[in-house]
């Protein structure tokens, strides 16, 4: 799946995300400014380097409309979610609480992971420290992109669902 994050104009409450799936078919979403890395291309990081099904992007790429992906993946409600989906957003969350301390600390990072877990009444993902170290840095080389994309510019990314290979790159 092909997909394009636009940054929109500077005094902008949001940025866009389009989804182009392999068989063509389109959908967008908003991502709102944070005054970090999107949510979204946090998700991008996550699902790329994990060996996860059932994440937002997968979703998304298996035809399910971004706003009704993101509905399932952030409902604390819906219990029934698949676990990995669960297990996506809680490290998404936990990632970007340590880029809005603008440190990593481990400890804090697995906390996260497992409240927000155990919150949706699912087991989380084990990352070790390495693993959860690794990702937070790419995190942080996709923020440094990001923050130095103009506005009104897009950022071309490349995601390989579940269904095509197990490999991910950024365009």
């Amino acid at each position: 799946m092909e997909i394009l994050a636009e940054k929109l104009g500077k005094f902008d409450k949001f940025d866009r995300i389009h989804f182009i799936r392999r068989d063509r078919s389109q959908c967008v979403c908003n991502m709102p400014r944070q005054g970090t890395l999107p949510h979204d291309l946090i998700h991008f990081v996550v699902e790329s380097s994990l060996p996860f099904r059932y994440g937002f992007l997968n979703l998304v790429a298996a035809g399910a409309e971004a706003s009704f992906a993101m509905e399932l993946a952030h409902d604390k409600s819906l219990t029934d979610i698949d676990v990995e989906a669960i297990q996506v957003e809680a490290i998404v969350e936990a990632l970007q609480t340590q880029l809005w301390g603008a440190y990593f600390d481990f400890a804090s990072f697995d906390e996260a992971n497992q409240l927000a877990c155990s919150a949706r009444g699912k087991t989380a993902l084990a990352i070790n420290e390495e693993q959860s170290l690794q990702l937070y840095q790419t995190v942080l080389d996709l923020f440094e992109q990001w923050q130095a994309l103009p506005f009104h510019s897009s950022m071309p990314l490349h995601f390989d669902d579940a269904n095509e290979s197990e490999h991910v790159s950024a365009s």
